[in-house]
């Protein structure tokens, strides 16, 4: 018996535009009708390739964090405690600021995201973010620089919240270069006076 019809769209291609649509929307505000017709497809090729919006989401998580947010893990190899939290904090102002993405951060938006049809989704996201800071705390733990008077837990969570609240910021309008001294600020407080996140 002969196959179905091949597709006649790049899988890879839709993703990233569905990933576009998410980012910019939140999970809540990417209707169906947006992201078949940033995809290029329609609702029965979406359903085939995809699945569901809820799993559609879960590819476009998945490829978020393994593209854009890939920051994150890389900043954890970094030689000291100092540069991961630098790296960090630095890379959450590309993430939700640069000039050629949605500003905001994709997973901060799905967890503010309330409605009952987007739970599944959203503790997607949570599960994501607490991934993220058990990983942190693991490396903070394991640092041999770090000073004594931080706790890796509450440094690993107070980088974090850090980080979410760049995002808040970016997606209420505030620039890349405001950001940038907003996350030196923090860092400074943190780390002491020879913490920088510019250039």
């Amino acid at each position: 018996m002969p196959g179905g019809r091949p597709r006649s769209f790049d899988a890879e291609t839709a993703l990233d535009r569905a990933l576009e649509v998410f980012w910019r929307n939140g999970y809540e505000g990417a209707s169906l009708t947006d992201l078949t017709a940033a995809m290029g497809i329609n609702k029965p090729s979406l359903y085939a390739a995809f699945g569901n919006k809820e799993e559609l989401f879960g590819k476009v998580l998945a490829r978020y964090l393994h593209g854009p947010g890939a920051y994150t893990a890389e900043a954890l190899d970094a030689s000291t405690s100092r540069e991961v939290v630098e790296r960090l904090i630095r890379g959450a102002v590309d993430l939700t600021a640069g000039e050629s993405t949605p500003h905001g951060c994709l997973c901060v938006k799905t967890v503010q995201a309330c409605g009952p049809d987007a739970h599944a989704a959203r503790q997607d996201a949570v599960a994501v973010r607490k991934a993220g800071e058990a990983a942190l705390r693991r490396r903070l733990e394991q640092a041999t620089d770090l000073p004594s008077h931080h706790e890796p837990a509450a440094l690993a969570a107070l980088i974090h919240t850090i980080s979410d609240g760049i995002a808040v910021q970016a997606a209420a309008g505030r620039s890349r270069d405001e950001l940038l001294q907003i996350g030196t600020s923090a860092l400074r407080a943190i780390l002491g006076e020879g913490a920088q996140t510019t250039p």
